[in-house]
């Protein structure tokens, strides 16, 4: 299991990677880099609370996982 604290660390550098890749491939679209990065900014507030509450949903589901054999050998 992940901590909250490591998801939402992900989040933010996931977050950071997109709003610069988004940015870049708006830019020739708006003819403004305010603009582009205005649009980079709303659609990864948007992804940013979308990938986080993802990750703590996927965090509760124990399907696909194996058991630690480290912890179960204490």
């Amino acid at each position: 299991m992940e901590t909250t604290r490591r998801t939402l660390l992900k989040t933010l550098t996931w977050q950071t990677m997109g709003v610069i890749s988004m940015t870049l491939l708006s830019l020739p679209h708006t003819g403004s880099f305010l603009g582009a990065l205005t649009l980079a900014l709303s659609a990864s507030a948007t992804g940013f609370v979308c990938f986080f509450l993802h990750e703590l949903v996927w965090n509760r589901v124990g399907w696909g996982r194996h058991p630690d054999t480290k912890k179960a050998a204490r």
